[in-house]
């Protein structure tokens, strides 16, 4: 279902009125479904679908909020697209009835830490993406801290969650790492994970990175959200080439075209010689 023999986009699709660069843009379904289509056309491998904000000082919602804002539009794309469907969750329920209505992947910034969510992917047996989040959405910028340096504590952290989803029996071959960034991550930790991207390697499992339009990529270069596409393509073709295998982006053309040049260096004896230049 999922060929990783190269760097892929995933198209994020939030249908929500409080997300950090998009929020309220896609909250009907319809407009939600047709930014959907536009980033497959781009060339969006996956695409994310998610109906809670987890943006920092991010609001809870209700199980029934969340299934209201992403089921109508999961059931349009399972039958209009030729890619699977993640869905962006931390709740069983909705993990459960995403997967009914036609999701091919989980993606959770809690890691099935909340109540029900280990046995609910154990049961649906489809990819899912364990997120790193030190505290939770509304908390985790305060005071974030990594005493042991934040790729080590990270490492431990995957260690001990892929060992639990896999003993709970989720298939190690559908699980997949994200260390998260700017899920409690000062702008220090999240450059050194950037830095120690291939450190994450010791997993064997395929790593998603999520830094698209971050602050980390704002507060470096001083820029409003709507402005930070050249620092996002910068932060993941270093992380394509420490070896990041899916990137979940707001800006897929552009990504995919990134992507591109690097996975050329990485088979550049295999490509055809189309001429000079």
């Amino acid at each position: 279902m999922f060929d990783l023999s190269q760097p892929c986009a995933m198209g994020i699709v939030n249908v929500t009125p409080d997300s950090f660069s998009d929020g309220g843009c896609f909250i009907h379904p319809d407009r939600a479904v047709e930014r959907a289509l536009d980033m497959v056309e781009q060339g969006a491998s996956i695409v994310d679908v998610g109906g809670e904000s987890t943006r920092p000082g991010a609001q809870a919602i209700s199980v029934q909020q969340e299934v209201d804002r992403v089921l109508p539009v999961i059931e349009v794309l399972t039958g209009e697209i030729n890619v699977p469907v993640s869905i962006d969750t931390s709740k069983a329920e909705v993990m459960r009835m995403a997967v009914s209505a036609g999701a091919e992947m989980i993606n959770d910034v809690r890691a099935l830490r909340e109540d029900g969510a280990l046995q609910a992917c154990a049961d649906l047996n489809v990819p899912v993406c364990l997120v790193h989040m030190q505290g939770l959405p509304r908390t985790m910028q305060q005071f974030p801290d990594y005493p042991d340096g934040v790729i080590s504590e990270l490492n431990i952290f995957f260690t001990k969650h892929i060992e639990r989803a896999v003993e709970a029996g989720v298939s190690r071959d559908n699980v997949f790492i994200d260390p998260g960034f700017g899920f409690g991550k000062t702008l220090q930790h999240n450059y050194q994970l950037l830095r120690g991207l291939e450190d994450f390697s010791i997993h064997e499992v395929p790593v998603l990175v999520g830094i698209s339009r971050k602050s980390m990529i704002g507060n470096l270069l001083d820029l409003p959200v709507e402005e930070r596409l050249p620092g996002s393509l910068s932060a993941v073709v270093i992380a394509a080439m420490k070896g990041a295998n899916i990137f979940r982006v707001h800006d897929v053309k552009a990504t995919v075209e990134a992507l591109k040049v690097v996975d050329a260096m990485h088979h550049a004896d295999e490509l055809e010689n189309w001429g000079a230049g």
